[in-house]
């Protein structure tokens, strides 16, 4: 078989080819349709008319371009611009007939000045649409899954990253508070959003995604990376404190022990990507009473009364766990909350001796004394308030409504927010009870 001759020109054009498809991912038989395309338009812009029929072939080896004219023969022609009469066919070869296509080969040398600059701007526009197209496929794989870039500029309110082939935007939002980025740096970012937009390919970047620990744990471990090991769940308030909660059917495995690693190494790693952020290592299970003791831990977990209807649960501590079991500003309880899904009532032994609740009755009988209880709340205050005037009634009401404010700041009731935006904006006030018999050196202990 002849080998085909390849001039400079070719051999130029068939470079560019390359270079096009390594550098921004684009094919060469992407580009050679983009091109077929952009000449078809515009020989029937100039030449023909937009109804006609125009077939362009380009050898892949040799860049060699061939156009051809295609008209249908016909009785009676309606369009000139794809019918041809059976005469005038006849005159190009007596053996056409009506039904048969005549196909005319034109030299590419009719394009003039104007025709190889329309097609210019046509061929730029479609390797634009398809470098859009292969950004977006090359990048929609990778959502939920970690790039590692570097930060090319840093601005007051957003982090520009050099994920490859395209910038990421990294806004403030989406830093981990306190956490310094420096231009030139490398940093590991989550993708949470890719979504292709009129002007291109958008990719929304993360470093305050629960996925990222996720991610980072099954870069870290192995026996989670092949499955061994599952992450069922992860609850994070980034910059502080996240709890991650493993699972595994394989007996002969820890799999706390398996994340945490030889001398804490494993662990440690993902720490420090997360800038000191604190992570508990809970172990997941089916039963939610233990789940959600698990996942109060450090805090030791006396009784769990769960009400599947609401999804709520009654989680009794001994009153040295107390703040524990809370957290400070409530952090581990609200952790504990998105962890697990279930609304989570925390209250201590004396609390639940106080309020006469009895952890052996029914689930609607305690709920009937609670709304007793906060009934009798109320019709005392209106009482109190009814009776304010009358000297007959020797009741110091400022003293009453005092002992009634210290009994309602005896417990708190940590309720699960969908929304984690929510939750930050509307953080609870903080309570000076929690000033008082906290045992600090305790909780920190759990994480030196």
């Amino acid at each position: 078989m002849a080998r085909k001759k390849v001039d400079a020109a070719t051999k130029a054009f068939i470079k560019a080819l390359d270079a096009l498809e390594e550098e921004r991912g684009i094919t060469k038989a992407t580009v050679l349709d983009a091109l077929k395309e952009a000449l078809e338009k515009s020989y029937k812009k100039n030449y023909l008319g937009p109804d006609s029929i125009v077939n362009v072939e380009i050898d892949e080896e040799t860049g060699k371009i061939r156009l051809f004219e295609i008209k249908h023969v016909v009785d009676d022609v309606m369009d000139e611009d794809y019918e041809l009469s059976e005469e005038e066919a006849k005159e190009i070869d007596p053996k056409y007939e009506v039904g048969d296509d005549v196909i005319t080969e034109v030299s590419p040398e009719v394009f003039g000045r104007l025709a190889a600059i329309q097609t210019k701007q046509i061929l730029r526009q479609k390797i634009r649409e398809a470098e859009k197209e292969a950004l977006y496929n090359e990048y929609v794989d990778k959502k939920d899954d970690i790039i590692t870039g570097i930060v090319d500029r840093v601005e007051e309110r957003f982090a520009i990253i050099n994920i490859g082939k395209t910038g990421a935007l990294l806004p403030l939002n989406a830093q981990i508070p306190g956490e310094v980025i420096n231009e030139g740096q490398h940093l590991k970012v989550y993708v949470s959003d890719v979504e292709k937009t009129t002007k291109g390919t958008h990719i929304g970047v993360s470093r305050t995604e629960p996925g990222l620990v996720k991610r980072l744990f099954e870069m870290e471990v192995p026996e989670i990376y092949d499955g061994t090991v599952e992450i069922k769940s992860v609850s994070r308030e980034p910059g502080e404190r996240s709890k991650i909660a493993v699972f595994t059917d394989n007996e002969d495995i820890d799999p706390i022990g398996a994340c945490v690693g030889p001398k804490g190494t494993r662990v440690r790693n993902v720490v420090t990507e997360l800038n000191g952020e604190m992570i508990d290592i809970i172990s997941w299970d089916e039963d939610p009473i233990t789940f959600i003791s698990n996942a109060l831990s450090p805090a030791q977990v006396a009784t769990v009364k769960i009400n599947e209807e609401e999804n709520s649960a009654l989680v009794v501590v001994p009153d040295n766990q107390l703040s524990l079991a809370i957290g400070k500003r409530g952090q581990n309880a609200r952790l504990a909350v998105r962890l697990t899904g279930w609304k989570i009532d925390i209250k201590s032994e004396s609390e639940i001796a106080e309020e006469g609740i009895d952890l052996d009755a029914d689930e609607a009988m305690n709920n009937e004394l609670l709304a007793a209880m906060e009934e009798t709340h109320q019709d005392d205050a209106l009482a109190a308030e009814s009776f304010d005037d009358e000297e007959s009634i020797n009741v110091d009401i400022e003293a009453l409504r005092e002992e009634h404010e210290e009994e309602d700041t005896d417990y708190v009731k940590v309720i699960a927010e969908e929304d984690e935006a929510f939750e930050e904006e509307n953080e609870p006030e903080y309570d000076p009870k929690f000033d008082e018999d906290i045992d600090y050196d305790e909780y920190d202990k759990y994480y030196d």
